[in-house]
């Protein structure tokens, strides 16, 4: 899986890298379930914000959403507060069916992430809680 990965970053950085072909990987790789992914899903994640990369944020982001689960909350919400002049609607979408599918673990992860010193993403937690069920 993990060479999956690797070609996935490759295709992320890649300009002239097939969409779809691009998207087909990122949901191979979503579909793994490999948790042992995680670590270096979230450094590439980190990597795309630094870059501005709001392409590479948002498929990344799908990934990390469906083999983390709510307990990925955190890491997408600081994700989604770095603003990269895109939409998110993608991650955006990723937050809320996490938030919905376990309210009482999205309460608990999103709670404290509204006092973060960091305004932007205490207001995306206290977005993200406006859709707890």
């Amino acid at each position: 899986m993990t060479d999956l990965l690797t070609r996935l970053t490759e295709m992320l950085d890649d300009l002239d890298a097939d969409v779809d072909e691009t998207i087909d990987l990122a949901d191979e790789i979503a579909a793994s379930g490999d948790a042992g992914l995680l670590p270096r899903l979230q450094a590439e994640l980190d990597r795309a914000l630094t870059e501005r990369n709001a392409y590479a944020r948002e498929l990344l982001g799908g990934v990390v959403a469906a083999i983390g689960g709510p307990d990925a909350l955190p890491t997408l919400i600081r994700a989604s507060a770095v603003d990269l002049g895109d939409d998110q609607d993608g991650l955006a979408a990723e937050i809320v069916d996490l938030v919905q599918a376990d309210p009482g673990t999205a309460r608990g992860l999103l709670q404290p992430l509204t006092e973060d010193d960091d305004l932007s993403v205490a207001n995306r937690a206290d977005w993200a809680l406006r859709f707890l069920p």
